[in-house]
């Protein structure tokens, strides 16, 4: 008997897990952050390509040049340099600050961007609220019932 009273508590407080669970993934934080997440890897494939792309062989071109493969792409050779056989490859630390700052500057754009949408948001809520008089209560109503009998007897 105390075996399945445990098992009923335990299955309980899982019940209760689950539900304080869910009320928390319902949060609306929560699902924004969720698409944060999924919005900035996005940008970082973007900013990844653009660096690798065009940022890379205009590194290379400054610190070094570029070869060309048989195909016709280009190969950085510039960008590194060696010290007893081992290779420092400057280029690719470059290449990441470059990368960094470009997503720091579009986070920085998109948040500036929401919250001026917001704050915009928050004024013209308030203007409809000032513009708009406010819904008169029971008790209003009620009494403005009882003064228009009033007037008529």
């Amino acid at each position: 008997m105390a075996n399945e009273n445990k098992v009923v508590e335990a299955i309980k407080s899982k019940k209760g897990i689950i539900d304080e669970f869910k009320e928390f993934i319902a949060k609306g934080n929560v699902m924004d952050l969720a698409v944060g997440v999924i919005i900035g890897a996005a940008f970082q494939n973007i900013v990844t390509a653009l660096t690798g792309s065009f940022i890379n062989p205009l590194i290379s071109l400054i610190t070094g040049g570029c070869k060309t493969d048989e195909n016709g792409n280009l190969i950085p050779v510039g960008g590194q340099f060696k010290i007893n056989g081992v290779a420092f490859d400057y280029g690719a630390f470059i290449s990441a600050v470059i990368n960094f700052f470009i997503m720091a500057v579009i986070l920085f754009v998109i948040v500036k961007a929401v919250n001026k949408a917001m704050e915009l948001g928050k004024k013209k809520k308030e203007e409809e609220e000032k513009a708009a008089p406010p819904e008169p209560t029971k008790e209003e109503i009620l009494l403005t019932e009882i003064r228009d009998l009033l007037k008529e007897k």
